[in-house]
């Protein structure tokens, strides 16, 4: 298995990246052609996935922005499929997301993780994430 820093769109990678997304969430829609070359072209948007042979069998957003105080990344949609989990995968794609974050300069890292996920929310643990006194507001900008 190898992690990959994805740069460039084909069919295949949007038909796997769609297979995967299911397994993260519900009510997540298939992603566009268009959709997926935006991620890709992004400078700060960054797919990594893992593949074994042909096939992904996981991957993770990190975003890494500038602000007034400094460089800062954030994880997002780490999906591992059902059929790989518990083979160090997740640990994997968060560790390469750390050293490339690292690399462009940020100074952290945060993500969510809803505290149903146990699994995932034990792995961030381990690999030194704290929990932050903080709140998490969103507004649904869709309805």
């Amino acid at each position: 298995m190898r992690i990959e820093l994805k740069t460039h769109f084909d069919k295949s990678l949007l038909n796997e990246v769609n297979r995967l997304l299911p397994q993260l969430s519900g009510s997540a829609k298939p992603l566009t052609e268009a959709e997926l070359k935006a991620i890709l072209d992004s400078d700060t948007t960054h797919l990594l996935t893992v593949e074994d042979t042909s096939y992904l069998c996981g991957m993770l957003t990190l975003v890494v922005f500038r602000i007034p105080t400094g460089i800062r990344a954030w994880i997002e949609d780490v999906v591992v499929s059902e059929a790989h989990r518990g083979q160090g995968i997740g640990k994997m794609l968060v560790n390469a997301a750390i050293d490339l974050a690292r690399s462009k300069g940020a100074a952290t890292i945060d993500l969510t993780s809803r505290p149903s996920r146990e699994a995932a929310n034990r792995l961030y643990q381990k690999l030194d994430f704290k929990p932050r006194e903080t709140n998490v507001y969103r507004i649904n900008l869709q309805s």
